[in-house]
């Protein structure tokens, strides 16, 4: 059984190594003293930890990007949708940053990244999935009303626009050279404290932790231990340069609406860019092949009397689909996408969702021992 997860964000860290030397002098009585002996230090550089670690930087570039959300719903819809939204046990998970209000008004809050001069925002879609009001504060205290512009439900991100210009924007980092062990520091809203910096380090990456309970969802999150609680969703995920890594969106909690316990989740930059782009492009329709999956084991492959004991087996073809059209087939098994061996369905997911509508991928498939190669456009999901 996996652990219980609430969505949030993260760090705490920080580090000083001073050097210094020492002195020794001997005396003695009617001897005079021998001049003092002069022992080696060693000097602080660039390449030590005191002299490089300076998290100033990347907090200035990175505050005036990140919003604070507040997102509210009408007690009119509040009281119907009651049990599957903002009061319900995934909300209380994915900490929004606290729901509830008076006579069936429900309200959160959380954090939000600005991507473009013109007001695009990017944020968790828990924070603001089913909010009819959403209201956006920027670092230096302006308020804008903000319309949802798209969301993509299996990576937990959504898109915002507030009517402004020549907003700061954040500069996208490349999250898959990111490295274990890594500073970073996390930067949002939690608990309503606006502009809150903690510092931690990237602790592992690629984590699936299950927690996003849609189909065909992706997870690949980034974990650090930098400090994130309820109001952080949302929030940036930066190297010290200030380059966002990640979209802040979970927590390990011991249980239900906790607080940080040491580790914190991040979507990785680079499929944040893939999403959001797809959602301003296209409205957020995804590309989709239209099959059902299962990842391609020996005891699969001795059950389905496959000739390969890795790939993507097609366990059903959707009526209409793109895979269907382009002549995919029931018992097919994907072994390469693009000339990219594919080795199970996250990497196959992971391909078909930075793929856009209507863009055409070669799926290399294996059939019957026989190797095929099919072109599929995909169509909107």
């Amino acid at each position: 059984m996996k652990n219980i997860f609430s969505f949030v964000f993260a760090g705490i860290i920080g580090g000083l190594v001073t050097l210094g030397g020492f002195q020794f002098l001997n005396t003695s009585n009617n001897i005079e003293s021998p001049q003092v002996k002069q022992v080696n230090t060693v000097p602080l550089t660039k390449h030590t930890a005191a002299a490089s670690l300076d998290f100033t930087l990347a907090a200035n570039r990175t505050m005036p990007t990140v919003v604070h959300i507040k997102a509210s719903k009408a007690p009119s819809t509040s009281s119907r949708d009651r049990g599957n939204d903002f009061g319900s046990m995934l909300e209380d998970l994915l900490g929004g940053g606290g729901f509830g209000g008076p006579k069936g008004e429900q309200k959160g809050s959380g954090s939000g990244v600005i991507i473009s001069r013109d007001g695009y925002i990017v944020t968790n879609n828990h924070v603001v999935d089913y909010a009819d009001e959403l209201e956006v504060t920027l670092h230096d205290d302006r308020t804008f009303k903000a319309k949802k512009i798209g969301v993509d439900k299996r990576t937990d991100l959504a898109v915002l626009k507030i009517d402004a210009t020549n907003l700061p924007v954040i500069k996208y980092g490349d999250s898959d050279r990111a490295k274990v062990g890594e500073w970073v520091l996390a930067v949002g809203n939690p608990f309503d404290l606006t502009s809150t910096v903690t510092a931690g380090i990237i602790s592992a990456k690629g984590r699936d932790i299950d927690i996003i309970r849609e189909k065909g969802a992706i997870e690949d999150f980034i974990q650090t231990d930098a400090a994130v609680n309820p109001g952080n969703s949302g929030g940036a995920l930066v190297d010290l340069e200030g380059n966002l890594i990640g979209i802040n969106t979970a927590i390990y909690s011991p249980g239900f609406g906790g607080t940080f316990a040491g580790y914190a989740f991040a979507i990785p930059a680079n499929m944040v860019k893939d999403v959001a782009s797809n959602i301003i492009e296209h409205g957020g329709p995804r590309g989709m092949l239209g099959v059902s999956v299962q990842d391609v084991d020996k005891d699969l492959a001795s059950e389905k009397n496959l000739s390969v004991n890795s790939g993507v087996y097609i366990a059903e073809v959707v009526d209409g689909g793109a895979a269907q059209y382009a002549g995919i087939l029931p018992n097919d098994v994907i072994v390469a996408v693009d000339g990219q061996t594919v080795k199970d369905a996250p990497a196959l997911i992971a391909i078909v969702d930075k793929t856009k509508v209507g863009e055409i991928l070669e799926l290399k498939v294996n059939r019957k021992g026989r190797t095929k190669n099919i072109q599929v456009a995909l169509k909107a999901g």
